[in-house]
């Protein structure tokens, strides 16, 4: 039975073509750990983690200093032992998911149930107006029909986006994610000025804790409401679809902690009919590597693949296990 040895960790960057701009934060590189795991046979696990500090309250530091709280106690356990142990302890959970995602690989879990190409959505930063409008359009001319377009607090500006960009594409599909930015009355003014127009989703408009609030929401419209920041791990998953509060629910390794509860929430999802995104954060190859075999295996309950970080690399990776055509991805086979 292999037993773990050593955790080291590096700092890894990746520049992007353009900044990636929310109503949370601007980014301009990827920065990101990555977690090797030896173990006794040989075997090596890779992981990782980027820092997210205003989604998931975790910069790069505050990482490292979580797996080297707990890399030791993890010394000397087989991989099921110590993926018990891991989710026993209170670190953040970007880091947890570095963790989790390392042991998980040394399982040979991450094999293709099926081979079927899936498609990602690719985001529209937030900008002003005419910027978005001419980002979108190259999208789309480039074969990327599916939009996440980010919206801020200006919920003029959401609006005046969100009508031009119906307009001038109406063959996209429009995922309207407004990042917790937008209160109440501004998301049922929202509303009220896009009745009519073909919207596929709206994301996490109002503050994750604010549940009384999303139903509000979901409850005043046809467009499906889909849950983000308020759905970290399976109780939170629970709660919402519960209440009705959204729905769907956006699962993604960072925030839950890692492949082994993702596919706990997964597990959840297709139980009870919850029709799920599988987002990320701005990440690295492995962690994209690793929520793609999810979606691929899980794509029964998987509506919106939002994996689109190594479609704003300046360079496209060479450590990925899938191919990017547009935003067609393939596995390597």
């Amino acid at each position: 039975m292999k037993k773990i040895l050593k955790i080291s960790t590096q700092v890894k960057h990746i520049p992007l073509k353009t900044p990636f701009i929310t109503a949370l934060r601007r980014v301009e590189n990827i920065e990101f750990i990555r977690l090797y795991v030896e173990c006794s046979d040989g075997s090596v696990g890779i992981g990782e983690a980027p820092a997210t500090f205003a989604i998931t309250g975790e910069n790069i530091e505050i990482i490292l200093e979580s797996i080297a709280s707990v890399k030791e106690g993890l010394y000397g356990l087989d991989i099921q032992r110590a993926i018990k142990t891991l989710h026993e302890t209170t670190i953040g959970s970007s880091a947890k998911a570095a963790l989790d995602m390392a042991f998980v690989s040394l399982f040979g879990f991450f094999k293709l149930e099926n081979t079927l190409p899936i498609q990602t959505d690719i985001t529209i930063s937030l900008n002003p107006k005419e910027k978005m409008l001419q980002d979108a359009r190259v999208a789309f001319k480039n074969g990327m029909n599916i939009l996440k377009v980010k919206l801020g607090s200006d919920i003029e500006h959401a609006i005046e986006v969100t009508q031009s960009l119906s307009k001038a594409l109406p063959k996209a599909k429009l995922l309207i994610d407004a990042n917790q930015a937008w209160s109440l009355e501004h998301s049922l003014k929202y509303l009220n000025a896009i009745k009519g127009f073909d919207i596929e989703l709206i994301e996490q408009p109002v503050v994750a804790s604010d549940l009384e609030s999303l139903k509000i929401i979901t409850d005043s419209t046809s467009i499906p409401i889909l849950a983000d920041e308020a759905t970290f791990i399976l109780e939170d998953v629970k709660k919402v679809v519960e209440t009705k509060s959204a729905n769907m629910i956006n699962i993604k390794l960072m925030k839950c902690g890692g492949v082994s509860k993702a596919v706990e929430i997964l597990e959840y999802a297709r139980e009870n009919n919850v029709t799920c995104m599988l987002g990320s954060m701005l990440e690295g190859p492995y962690s994209i590597n690793a929520a793609l075999y999810l979606a691929f295996n899980y794509s029964d309950v998987i509506k919106y693949v939002d994996l689109d970080s190594p479609l704003l690399y300046e360079e496209l990776s060479s450590e990925l296990d899938f191919v990017f055509n547009g935003s067609i991805i393939s596995p390597i086979i």
